[in-house]
């Protein structure tokens, strides 16, 4: 994967982590406020957030001091 590729998933996975939280305020300001869908949602979040790190630290490179 080169940089170019990583940046572009960065973003796609920073837009879905953007999507995945509004729908969480949706959710926990609806009337049925499903707390288990809550959950799951906020779970892919983390992981979202994880997986744009591990990225992230592709871009850097390692230097050796």
């Amino acid at each position: 994967m080169d940089e170019a590729e990583i940046i572009r998933r960065i973003g796609e996975l920073r837009q879905e982590h953007r999507d995945l939280d509004a729908a969480i305020d949706a959710l926990a300001f609806s009337s049925s406020n499903d707390q288990m869908q809550i959950a799951r949602l906020k779970k892919r979040k983390l992981k979202l957030k994880d997986e744009v790190a591990a990225l992230e630290d592709l871009l850097i490179p390692d230097i050796i001091a």
